[in-house]
């Protein structure tokens, strides 16, 4: 029987019929001393035939992905079991969309199946739940009983990410806020009247910095952990983009640039989470600021319908397709290790709390607009 051939935008779509899989698996007993030692490491191990398809997997990896039976995951692609969002995006399924390009686990197997041990680190956001995995993949050429296969492992590295994260924060951003608070604090006793009022304001807006930092982490672990509560209130978009401006005109990202609201923007009031929302909308515009340049503009603009609110921002800059094809990962940042929550928190926030949805568009002529669609009111 003459084999359907499956399109694919990156790795070979073709899968191995259920007899050949099962052939394979035989090869692997689980009462082989090897496989016996596999079977008690606690780092997940499974073996991928030359379509990328599991024929064998340990029990680590079973409980990593919160399965009992090996039979329920023979024969599937690794980014199918972790139900890695793209997975499911095209027929061929695991490695085969345009996304795939930039996966770390994809691009590991196939350089294994060269000949060559190969690590990487793999961002996934899971199908419907949006939770958001770091994993360290390990892929290791295995010629066995004259077939060729890849020994692929996963290490759960999440934990490792945060604490990067949070470090850069809390000793950096945090330390450099606090250093400047105190900077002003010791001056402002030597100056008189007029500048100890500059200075004052100083003060309030590095008060204001500071808290923001944390509160924004703080959210974010709530929201990571499905603690969060939703709080539903009235809101004038008119006067919540006011009080965005007048924030970020303030940050150190906004010097030499300006922010404005585009004479279109709608006037409407709306129902949901402002604290959600206002993180959301700051996320947005301080990437946008960052993706400037001095004397650019960064645009807000809101419309509206009767079930609906949309809120865009555009900046100038255009974003090559390969940092598109990651936007949103939880750990993925275009600038430098450490980084990386910005558009996922984007993500997470206004699509599980704000029952929205996020996208974005990037035009070398027209730069890139981010925005997120809100239902006109939530319910608590």
């Amino acid at each position: 029987m003459e084999r359907k051939i499956m399109n694919t935008l990156f790795a070979p779509a073709e899968r191995a019929g259920q007899e050949k899989i099962m052939e394979d698996y035989l090869l692997f007993p689980k009462e082989a001393p090897m496989f016996t030692v596999l079977n008690s490491v606690p780092t997940g191990v499974i073996i991928l035939n030359q379509e990328r398809q599991i024929v064998f997997t340990n029990t680590a990896f079973l409980n990593l992905i919160h399965m009992e039976e090996e039979k329920e995951v023979l024969g599937r692609r690794p980014g199918e079991v972790l139900n890695c969002t793209h997975a499911f995006e095209s027929e061929g399924g695991c490695g085969t969309t345009e996304f795939c390009r930039t996966c770390g686990a994809v691009n590991s197997i196939l350089i294994s199946q060269k000949g060559k041990e190969n690590i990487q680190e793999c961002r996934i956001i899971e199908k419907h739940e949006g939770n958001a995995f770091d994993l360290r993949i390990c892929s290791t050429p295995l010629e066995f009983k004259n077939k060729n296969f890849v020994i692929f492992t996963v290490q759960d590295i999440q934990s490792e990410k945060r604490r990067k994260v949070f470090e850069r924060i809390f000793f950096h951003d945090i330390l450099n806020t606090a250093s400047s608070l105190k900077g002003i604090a010791e001056t402002i006793e030597d100056v008189n009247d007029e500048e100890a009022a500059e200075f004052i304001e100083i003060l309030g807006g590095l008060s204001d910095k500071l808290i923001d930092e944390i509160n924004a982490q703080r959210e974010l672990l709530s929201a990571e952990n499905n603690e969060y509560k939703i709080n539903p209130v009235g809101i004038y978009t008119e006067s919540f983009l006011d009080e965005i401006i007048r924030y970020h005109s303030r940050s150190d990202a906004a010097l030499n640039k300006k922010i404005i609201v585009e004479k279109d923007s709608a006037h409407s009031k709306f129902i949901s989470d402002k604290t959600l929302l206002w993180r959301v909308i700051s996320n947005m515009v301080k990437n946008a600021l960052e993706a400037s340049k001095d004397g650019q503009e960064v645009k807000i603009k809101c419309s509206s319908t009767d079930s609906e609110i949309i809120f865009y921002v555009n900046n100038p800059a255009y974003m090559e397709r390969n940092i598109q094809l990651q936007i949103f990962q939880r750990s993925f940042s275009s600038k430098g290790t450490g980084r990386g929550l910005g558009t996922y928190s984007i993500k997470l926030l206004t699509e599980r709390y704000l029952k929205g949805k996020v996208g974005f568009i990037s035009d070398k002529e027209k730069g890139t607009t981010f925005f997120i669609k809100l239902p006109a009111e939530i319910k608590s």
